[in-house]
């Protein structure tokens, strides 16, 4: 198994979890682009949303309950869920996840 991500769910590599049920689990990023940025993965391995099947809908629904639950068990009530698809949009993992990002401001468009 490649995948680190599925190594933080196999509980081969270690990570600081914020939130695990049955089906997602949360952890800080590593390399934080926010004074909150949290990592939402399924534990299923699914590489990018390009990957996702007609299945997945209620996985990548609870995805956004499981921000909501972060967002209110920290007493966040701005932040910003980013995924990225592909490297040429900045997915450098292959296994698809969420950036929960919170605070400090954020601007659109960047720069």
């Amino acid at each position: 198994m490649e995948c680190i991500f599925c190594k933080i769910v196999s509980g081969e590599v270690n990570s600081k979890k914020v939130y695990e049920d049955d089906d997602i689990i949360a952890f800080n990023d590593l390399n934080p682009q926010a004074p909150t940025h949290i990592l939402i993965i399924p534990k299923k391995h699914i590489e990018s949303i390009l990957d996702l099947k007609e299945g997945d809908m209620e996985l990548v629904g609870k995805i956004h309950i499981v921000a909501k639950k972060i967002a209110e068990k920290n007493g966040i009530t701005d932040f910003r869920i980013v995924t990225n698809c592909g490297k040429k949009a900045g997915q450098s993992i292959f296994h698809l996840h969420f950036h929960f990002l919170s605070g400090r401001r954020f601007i659109w468009p960047p720069g």
